[in-house]
């Protein structure tokens, strides 16, 4: 750790595992009424969300859950469970059950959709967002950028890319519709107005 004039951390983020975490949530040391969460091992504060922001994250639940297929359901900001942290996404499609899950958060494996609803999030969600689900090799990350109302689509995850993990197909959905593909199953389309707020 490299140090200021005053002898100061330059750096005031403190690193902690997966497990670390877990301890100080259930040490109650990190509490419900924390609004943060573990990004690349550090912990982040969590925007505070605006009405619009409130009212997409509905829509695209509503709009999602009700494509879904038997056995897969709809979170809605709770955590994953990552290798290097923790994230609470706006969304996710998950697979199994709301009672598989009573043990341990879902995975990597157990995720086929992760979705954010960004304003003021926009460039996290963009940077250590995105760069924590390739690494995790969720299939498919949705950005619903309420600042240039449209759905960035980030598939194809490529863990490994240089100089950090990274989607290989991105594409911005500025009309029409979203698709959302689910493994062995026929990939379902998403009106883009149902996902984004009246103006």
């Amino acid at each position: 750790m490299s140090m200021s004039a005053a002898g100061l951390p330059d750096d005031p983020h403190v690193r902690l595992t997966v497990d670390q975490y877990h301890q100080l949530i259930d040490l109650g040391i990190l509490t419900d009424d924390d609004p943060v969460e573990l990004l690349e091992g550090l912990l982040y504060q969590r925007a505070p969300k605006q009405p619009p922001h409130a009212v997409s994250n509905g829509l695209a639940r509503r709009a999602i859950e009700s494509l879904l297929p038997q056995g897969w359901f709809y979170d809605s900001q709770e955590p994953i469970t990552l290798a290097d942290g923790e994230p609470e996404p706006d969304g996710a499609v998950v697979r199994g059950r709301f009672q598989d899950y009573a043990a341990a958060h879902p995975g990597p494996g157990d995720v086929a959709v992760v979705i954010e609803i960004a304003d003021s999030s926009l460039e996290r969600d963009r940077g250590i967002k995105l760069r924590s689900y390739a690494r995790a090799g969720i299939p498919t990350y949705l950005i619903i950028n309420l600042v240039e109302r449209q759905v960035e689509l980030f598939s194809e995850p490529d863990p490994a890319a240089q100089p950090q993990p990274t989607y290989r197909r991105c594409e911005a959905v500025r009309s029409g519709t979203v698709p959302i593909a689910l493994p062995g199953h026929e990939v379902k389309h998403v009106s883009l107005d149902a996902l984004l707020p009246r103006q």
